[in-house]
């Protein structure tokens, strides 16, 4: 038991799988650890990431993710998905990221910002420390906006009370009844009108309160959402001072609403680098929803507004096999044969990849412009000095906008939900969007605001690559960035079969333009030479 600083008992932190589940999975399955101390099925490159880190691991004897040795990671996935049943169950991840070993439900921050308040007592507390290239905190202002509302906090417990890690507001919830019904913004198309929707609010929605709304719903009669399956589909917005996070970030979430209507447990499935050090100390893993948001350093709702297309389900079968899917790849990213590349190999393009895999055709936008790629990779390899800037450029341009940019894969994915919501047909496919035309009981909307601190307040995600251009200056001394170190990955964490990376289509440019400068240059050269020659004669 903890004490509080007038003597009161307060009540004990909860385990931190002690909440009852983590997304589509009853937390008793799980183990609490940390990667130094992890076994079992977990592949050691993964506990290797997370040796400092709380983890939670399966317990023995469930069926956690494999992946096939020597294949190329969707590849795997794919063939994985055409043979594995639709009613299989669910298969479980190498680890979760928890953050923390503890949780305390139901608290307020007291007005002074120095203990918890429960039930039974308050504790006092202190934050978990800054990661020293994180370059905002938790503030006054942070501790004003916590103490009007009840939170669950993450963290550990102390001889002194409690070191706070994760902070989320428990009036952030979805509802066991259906939210109000709103009708989407007048627009030509449901992609147009999510874009309306998520920017009708100033900046966002950073500043603006909470929000919840039933957008479409099968039976109208349908009053009580408590224990439905859930797949969202979530987009972070722009951060307010980093010029290289204006297209904002993109996660996969699954879980059921829970009796109370809250979403913290779910499950958001978060890629990022492993080849650096994050600034914010984010890790790839899947996350609980108040943890990936609410964390003080890596929480996305720290640094910017968050969106959800939520789809309400009848069956837990999309939903898992959508986690199974993550967690399969998860396997292929620690031990690098999925390597992340933030033009094509992005939070975006692994989980939309991922989708389409399993048998979901999110259309496709289109690149931003491939002939500007072409024309233009020998002019910026000049002007920047730099090959490498130049492919970057390239791969940016040429990659499809689906798997680029956060904003433009969830209004394609809410376009193809909202079309399998209206269908008429009740042909059955095989595929996942034919389950999902089936299962589909309601679409719901979610905005997070940003959670006031020291740092600029965020925006919507830029949705094309001529939006996200604009947001970003054009001094180059007044782009706003943050210089990250490497992560190398160890050598001997390498398996043997680990096929070498394809090629990125600017690889291809570097080639074709090199061969254009080596002949065809001289040539040009020649016949410039020829015609000044026969001028003269």
């Amino acid at each position: 038991m903890l004490r509080s600083e007038t003597g009161a008992t307060a009540a004990p932190a909860q385990s931190a799988n002690g909440s009852g589940v983590f997304g589509l999975y009853p937390a008793s399955d799980f183990r609490i650890t940390t990667g130094e101390s992890g076994d079992g099925p977990t592949i050691r490159q993964a506990l290797w990431y997370f040796r400092d880190e709380t983890i939670a691991l399966p317990k023995s004897g469930l069926p956690v993710a494999s992946f096939t040795p020597g294949v190329p990671a969707f590849d795997d996935v794919r063939q994985w998905a055409d043979t594995r049943p639709r009613n299989a169950s669910i298969d479980y991840p190498p680890l979760i990221w928890v953050g923390a070993p503890a949780i305390i439900r139901h608290a307020r921050v007291s007005a002074d910002g120095k203990a918890l308040v429960t039930r039974g007592g308050a504790i006092p507390y202190e934050l978990t420390p800054k990661v020293p290239l994180n370059r905002s905190y938790f503030d006054a202002s942070s501790i004003a906006f916590l103490s009007s509302r009840a939170v669950s906090v993450r963290g550990m417990p102390a001889p002194a009370g409690f070191i706070a890690r994760t902070f989320w507001p428990e009036d952030f919830e979805l509802g066991r009844r259906p939210p109000p019904a709103r009708a989407l913004p007048a627009a030509d198309t449901p992609q147009a009108s999510l874009r309306a929707l998520m920017r009708e609010a100033p900046h966002g929605g950073a500043q603006s309160p909470y929000s919840a709304a039933t957008l479409w719903q099968r039976d109208p009669a349908l009053a009580d959402w408590a224990g439905r399956p859930v797949l969202a589909l979530m987009v972070n917005g722009a951060q307010g001072d980093d010029d290289e996070a204006h297209g904002g970030h993109f996660a996969l979430v699954t879980g059921r609403v829970a009796e109370d209507g809250s979403i913290g447990d779910w499950l958001a499935n978060n890629f990022y680098t492993l080849d650096a050090e994050s600034e914010k100390g984010i890790l790839a893993a899947p996350v609980p929803l108040d943890d990936y948001l609410g964390d003080l350093n890596s929480g996305q709702s720290w640094y910017r507004p968050s969106y959800l297309v939520i789809a309400v389900l009848r069956d837990a079968r999309v939903p898992a096999l959508v986690q199974s899917a993550l967690s399969r790849v998860y396997n292929q990213f620690y031990r690098h044969q999925l390597r992340y590349y933030h033009p094509d190999a992005n939070c975006t393009s692994i989980s939309v990849d991922t989708l389409r895999a399993i048998g979901w055709p999110i259309p496709a936008r289109g690149s931003s412009s491939r002939l500007l790629a072409w024309l233009g990779f020998p002019f910026l390899a000049l002007k920047e000095r730099s090959i490498r800037k130049a492919k970057l450029a390239f791969d940016y341009l040429y990659t499809d906008q689906t798997r680029l940019l956060p904003a433009a894969a969830l209004e394609e994915a809410f376009g193809s939900l909202w079309a399998l919501a209206h269908a008429t047909s009740d042909a059955d496919s095989g595929g996942i969007d034919a389950m999902l035309a089936q299962d589909l009981d309601a679409l719901a909307f979610v905005r997070t605001p940003q959670f006031p601190s020291t740092r600029a307040f965020g925006d919507a995600p830029a949705v094309t690559t001529r939006e996200y251009n604009a947001r970003v200056p054009n001094d180059p001394a007044l782009v706003q960035s943050v210089p990250v170190p490497p992560r190398p990955f160890p050598a001997a964490l390498r398996d043997p079969d680990l096929l070498p990376q394809a090629w990125h289509p600017s690889d291809y440019a570097v080639l074709v333009w090199g061969v254009v400068s080596i002949v065809g240059m001289p040539w040009l050269l020649w016949r410039a030479w020829r015609r000044r020659s026969d001028s003269r004669s």
